[in-house]
């Protein structure tokens, strides 16, 4: 998506990532001292964390995330599809908007405006819904770029053996422009995990939502919430792992 750095660009990068670094050591001490001072980091404020019904009632609302993710991302993915292979003024003037409109307006709209017009969902596709109508527009440039990389010789050699121009995309050009955007599908899949997190607004039973429960039961907030930021990260680093994975693995099959 843009030129290799040079070394004086890497050498900027590698001080900016150590300061950076630094920086983020600094707070998360000054955090954790003010934690010790206020007693948060007592043993027996941490125990409920040691007892399997608690991780079991977390890891249910981590799997409801992470179902709520899996079909927006379908979703989503397949209106990116359509956009980025049929443009036109009005996908393009779609893209424009999704992406200028707030996430979370759209879950107000599915959640108080339709129902007063007849459109009731379950609280699962009040949060997939508008959340698949909004990362659609970002899948849609990812592939649009995607498509744009990929030889025009290859769609007009399809062409010339006589397949259709919707056939052309959707076997030549669009297998190999997924190769080259892997990873950023996977770095967008990530912002998408996150954006469920908004399921708290519609009451649906995911990570944050639990959380929150779990917060009001046992009147251990910082813990709780600790513990589901520590959640996150580690599903979210899994998918960046994928994401380096996925990018290591097309630069050894280019060379």
């Amino acid at each position: 998506m843009f030129d290799p750095p040079g070394p004086r660009a890497r050498r900027r990068v590698f001080w900016v990532s150590v300061v950076s670094v630094v920086v983020v050591a600094g707070l998360v001490a000054v955090a954790l001292r003010q934690f010790a001072i206020n007693g948060q980091l007592d043993a027996v404020k941490w125990q409920p964390y040691l007892t399997w019904p608690v991780w079991r009632y977390l890891f249910n609302g981590l799997g409801s995330t992470v179902l709520a993710a899996v079909a927006t991302g379908v979703l989503a993915m397949a209106g990116g599809v359509l956009l980025a292979l049929w443009p036109n003024r009005f996908t393009r003037a779609y893209t424009e908007l999704m992406r200028m409109i707030p996430v979370l307006l759209l879950v107000y709209v599915m959640l108080f405006v339709l129902p007063s017009y007849g459109v009731d969902l379950p609280l699962f596709w009040k949060l997939v819904v508008p959340l698949a109508f909004s990362h659609a527009a970002a899948f849609g440039v990812i592939f649009r770029a995607g498509v744009q990389a990929v030889d025009p010789g290859q769609r007009e050699a399809a062409l010339s053996l006589g397949f259709t121009e919707t056939a052309a995309r959707r076997v030549i050009v669009l297998p190999q422009a997924v190769r080259h955007m892997a990873p950023s599908l996977v770095t967008q899949s990530i912002g998408l995990l996150k954006d469920t997190a908004l399921g708290f607004v519609v009451s649906y039973t995911e990570l944050l939502f639990n959380g929150k429960v779990l917060a009001t039961y046992n009147g251990l907030l910082i813990q709780t919430y600790i513990v589901i930021a520590a959640l996150y990260l580690v599903v979210n680093l899994a998918l960046s792992g994928l994401s380096r994975y996925l990018e290591g693995s097309l630069a050894r099959t280019a060379r």
